[in-house]
Order: C-alpha cells, then sequence, then structure tokens
C-alpha cells in the first residue's frame, strides 16, 4: 500500500501555478487513495476467475499479481482494463453487454463484478483524500484556478462525494460521462482535452496530474503545458517515459511553502 502521508513541500514549487488557466485531476490515486480499492477489487475479480474450473477462454491461467495491474488495467476505462488484461493472458471471452450481471463470463460480467466488488469496498469504509492534494486544493483555490476531475471511473462521482470535494471541481469527466459524449478512454486525450474546453482553457495552458501510464500518455498526447506524474507506485522511470515532465510522490510537493511556514511532516 502507497503512504499517503504527505512529502515535506519544497522551498519553491517547480509550477507557476498563477500561470495556468486550469488545473485536471485524475483521481484514484492522485486525489484519494482509491487506487489500492481498486487494486483489490480487480485482484479478487480476476484471481477468482482464472481460479474457475473448466473456465471458457483458454490460455495462461497463472494467477493475477500487481504487475498486471500496472501493466494492463491501470487508469484505463473499465472493460478496456479487461479486454487487455485478458489479451495478455490470451483469453479470448464474449463481449457481452453492458446489462450482463457479474455472474457472466463476459469481458462486460468481468467489468461488472469488479465494479460491484469497488462499490462495496467505498460503501463499508469511506474514503479520506490525501492530505498533500487537498493542501494543494486549498492552494489553487485561493488562486481562483478552475479545477476538473478526469477519471476512467464510473464511480469518480461518487469517491468524490465520500471524500466531501464534490464543491472543488467545476466538472468531472468521468468514465459514465466518457461514454454517454462517446469519448475515447486513457491513454488517448480526448477526456482531457474535453474538460479543458468546459473550464475554457487552452491545452497550452492547462495541468494534467496523473499516477497512471495510460493517464500520462494521455497528458502528453494532448499536448498539455504540463504532465504531472505522481509516483505511487508504478515509478518515476516509468512515468517519465510515459510523457511526464516531472514527476513528484505527493502533491504536497507542489505547494509553495509560505515564508515562516512549518515543514509538513
Amino acid at each position: 500500500m502507497s503512504d499517503s502521508r504527505p512529502a515535506a513541500p519544497i522551498s519553491a514549487a517547480p509550477l507557476d501555478w498563477s500561470a495556468q488557466a486550469a488545473v485536471l485531476f485524475d483521481l484514484d490515486g492522485v486525489v484519494t487513495p482509491t487506487a489500492e480499492v481498486h487494486m483489490r477489487a480487480w485482484s479478487v475479480m480476476f484471481n477468482d476467475f482464472l481460479a474457475l474450473p473448466d473456465a471458457p477462454g483458454g490460455g495462461d491461467r497463472s494467477p493475477y499479481e500487481a504487475d498486471d495491474y500496472f501493466a494492463h488495467v491501470d487508469g484505463k476505462p473499465r472493460y478496456d482494463g479487461v479486454r487487455d488484461f485478458l489479451a495478455s493472458r490470451g483469453i479470448v471471452l464474449p463481449e457481452g453487454s453492458a446489462d450482463d450481471d457479474g455472474e457472466a463470463l463476459t469481458v462486460h460480467g468481468l467489468g461488472n463484478r469488479k465494479d460491484s466488488a469497488f462499490n462495496e469496498v467505498l460503501e463499508r469504509d469511506g474514503v479520506e483524500a490525501y492530505p498533500g492534494s487537498v493542501a494543494l486544493l486549498d492552494h489553487l483555490a485561493d488562486l481562483g484556478t478552475p479545477l476538473a476531475v478526469v477519471s476512467s471511473s464510473r464511480n469518480a462521482a461518487a469517491v468524490l462525494e465520500a471524500a466531501g470535494l464534490t464543491d472543488r471541481f467545476v466538472t468531472v469527466v468521468s468514465g459514465a460521462v466518457a461514454e454517454e459524449l462517446g469519448l475515447p478512454g486513457k491513454p488517448a486525450p480526448d477526456t482531457f482535452v474535453h474538460a479543458a474546453q468546459v473550464l475554457g482553457a487552452p491545452v497550452e495552458r492547462a495541468v494534467v496530474l496523473e499516477d497512471a501510464v495510460s493517464g500520462v500518455r494521455a497528458g502528453a498526447a494532448g499536448g498539455f503545458a504540463v504532465v504531472v506524474g505522481v509516483d505511487r507506485g508504478v515509478g518515476a522511470d516509468a512515468l517519465t517515459a510515459a510523457g511526464a515532465t516531472l514527476v513528484v510522490g505527493d502533491l504536497a510537493e507542489l505547494v509553495p511553502a509560505r515564508p515562516g511556514a512549518a515543514e509538513v511532516q
């Protein structure tokens, strides 16, 4: 699990936030530690499926590991994550439909089973935002910078509500919104570009904050002014290779230290 304690803020933030027209946040792993909940839900769902006797689809049935999450699932729309993981194992399942229940051995059925597991954990345990992320949100609020959440998760609005952050963002482009608008998900840049348009900001003056390789690639492909990679476990090298112009371990590192203020421990 990642450490939710914010890093000590540096004396001068590497970004001039006052020069940015908008800031676009991924949600899970950037604002809230719900990436860990997603990771557990994916692991339970895939390993239950892989262990089924006489399961359809053939392919490699060895257990799903954390590396599979970062390589094939992290940051992508849910059904894309299912497809990409199954393809990596040579497992072929029918697509099914979005109405499939969690017992259906289809791409949509597995995706819906994962979604149910995530919602159960969220309802049971709730969620609190990373303190460093709240510190950056506070700083941007002081500047009056318009903010958006751009998340592949269909549950983004529920997560924000559970964390008490709904009113911090002008718009939330969730997986459900992307599907409704016909926007391809990350690593395509379309959801980020759409959010910038809603905020009235040119991409050349907007910042993307992402913890997933697919999301960083989306920001880089969109031509955004800065793409910040937040390393919650994927690795700084992987984020840089995907196109991050700056990598931090926590968003507290991007908050300018106030003169005379004590460092956050």
